[in-house]
């Protein structure tokens, strides 16, 4: 017998308007699905690389276009403002007219501007070529998600598939670290070369794509233009304040910042209010639908979806991924700043993630199957939490295979965890026609999660190496350039207390919420035809049966 829950899903997928009948049901070659994940896979790895790798060039791109420290902060920053808050827009319309069309677009976004930011000439103009990256990332990314979960319903070759794109994120973070300290100290453009790298990963990606991916199925309906306006212009202005308040002539205090974040949070506060009336006029069969109501850009029922649950998959991301990038963040200011280590030397301190990240999703590819959801999401925060609090208690004057090592390896434990086990969730409770919407939605979380982090750290950071300055006699300047060593280390420690916080708060939300879950990988394996075969089911067909619970 079917749950309530299954029931409800069910029926809003019969009176959704798009409720895709006309879907693929796809008997590709191994060799094929292969490369759809590979592809995917990619578009993950370049996303997180082109954070890491530019972070670690900075100094070099500092001294080699003469920027101050405040544009230089906008060079990592603007590439996830507006990847992060155009996320849920692309999402939509990749769902809207043809995810495979938005991967493509996404991807050559991301070639011309990668290029481009490589023969940049001065700071503005990275600045802005970065905020295009962006935008390339924003439309990839969702449509991956939606690709992949359409490509491979529910089955052990959907474990695996997303296991391996889970595990593009940690080993872009290595990746973009250690490719981007070789070639900035090693090759003869320095950091201009990382730029050539993501492009040339960048096409690659997109010709896989290309080759890979089967044919797109544009949807009729129309764009919620006004919800995605509310909620774009509303999360730019609140990831901007995240990102400034620390750097604003008074802080937090400044006008300015206070009054972008009220009118941040007044905008997304009209989102909602606005995808709810949609989301209510289209759910009304006795209801004439004017033009201006289209179906919405988000349900808002979304978040309520097995008995809330979702809601708090989304949570748990949101506080892991501040937990993980403020430990990212801060280990590497600690090597490079207060140990004094070259880039290839801090690479090679972080070589650990990659290898540990693969090994993770390996085994959430073997057990998500036999293991409830619950299990990942608990054993992987308080491993993230643990990794935190060992860097929170480090002697600099240890070995690295004391503190170091051991954190480095057990970092990754709950990027790789929460997410190849939440976008599983995530998918199985998304209808076919809004995989790209739900996985935009999972991404948006850990993009606000990883600004809320990295903000939260970097107030306990100044905050506590301004009280020990002054304790020792020292006026800390603006860019605390000048703070004693044993003052900055005592800010490093309580920036990883901040983090080790996050992933206890996640974990104490797993145990909670999670218990009753259960599992969600699927023991079944998709047969492979030895040559592609696609069949459409058309409306009124023997063959259209509308899914249950899993889509």
């Amino acid at each position: 017998m079917e749950s309530k829950s299954e029931l409800t899903l069910a029926s809003e997928h019969t009176r959704s308007p798009t409720h895709d009948l006309n879907h693929h049901v796809v008997q590709r070659s191994l060799l094929r699905s292969i490369f759809i994940v590979v592809a995917c896979t990619t578009a993950m790895v370049v996303n997180t690389a082109n954070s890491t790798s530019v972070s670690i060039s900075l100094p070099t791109i500092e001294k080699d276009l003469d920027m101050d420290e405040e544009q230089l902060q906008w060079v990592v920053s603007v590439y996830s403002l507006s990847s992060g808050c155009l996320l849920l827009f692309f999402g939509r319309l990749a769902d809207l007219y043809g995810r495979k069309k938005a991967f493509m677009i996404g991807n050559l976004c991301l070639v011309t501007f990668s290029l481009g930011c490589g023969f940049a000439q001065n700071g503005l103009t990275l600045v802005v070529l970065r905020a295009f990256q962006g935008v390339g990332a924003a439309a990839t990314l969702p449509s991956a998600l939606g690709i992949l979960a359409y490509s491979f319903p529910p089955s052990r070759a959907r474990s695996i598939a997303f296991a391996t794109f889970s595990a593009g994120a940690p080993v872009g973070v290595a990746f973009g670290t250690m490719i981007g300290g070789v070639l900035t100290e090693l090759s003869s453009t320095h950091w201009r070369s990382v730029f050539y790298m993501i492009a040339g990963i960048s096409a690659l990606a997109g010709l896989t794509g290309m080759v890979a991916f089967d044919s797109d199925v544009p949807s009729t309906d129309s764009v919620d233009w006004i919800g995605a306006s509310l909620v774009t212009i509303g999360l730019v202005l609140i990831v901007f304040v995240l990102g400034q308040g620390e750097l604003a002539l008074q802080g937090w205090k400044t006008p300015y910042i206070i009054v972008l974040l009220i009118v941040g949070i007044i905008m997304v506060s009209l989102f909602l209010l606005w995808e709810r009336y949609l989301e209510q006029v289209q759910d009304d069969p006795s209801r004439t639908l004017p033009a201006w109501t289209p179906p919405p850009l988000m349900r808002l029922s979304v978040w309520t979806r097995a008995k809330g649950r979702m809601a708090v998959i989304l949570v748990i991301a949101f506080l892991n991924w501040g937990a993980f990038a403020s430990w990212l963040f801060w280990v590497q200011l600690y090597y490079q700043n207060y140990l004094s280590l070259t880039p290839i030397r801090t690479m090679v301190r972080l070589t650990p993630m990659p290898i540990v990240g693969c090994l993770c999703n390996i085994f959430v590819a073997l057990v998500v199957a036999k293991l409830p959801l619950v299990v990942f999401a608990v054993t992987g925060t308080l491993l993230t939490a643990t990794a935190s609090m060992l860097f929170a208690l480090i002697d600099p004057s240890a070995t690295y295979w004391a503190f170091g090592f051991p954190s480095a390896v057990l970092i990754v434990f709950g990027a790789e965890f929460v997410y190849s086990s939440g976008t599983l969730f995530i998918a199985r409770n998304a209808l076919p026609h809004e995989q790209s919407v739900a996985g935009a939605l999972f991404q948006t979380m850990t993009q606000l999660g990883i600004a809320f982090g990295l903000t939260i750290s970097t107030m306990m950071f100044n905050d506590v190496v301004e009280k020990k300055s002054a304790d020792l006699g020292v006026t800390v300047n603006s860019a605390g350039t000048n703070a004693p060593l044993s003052a900055q280390l005592e800010g490093y420690r309580s920036a990883q207390w901040t983090s080790a916080l996050f992933a206890l708060m996640a974990a104490l939300l797993a145990v909670l919420f999670l218990r009753s879950v259960g599992i969600v990988g699927d023991k079944k394996g998709v047969k492979h035809a030895v040559s592609d075969r696609t069949k459409t089911l058309q409306p009124g067909s023997n063959d259209a049966k509308i899914p249950a619970a899993s889509a």
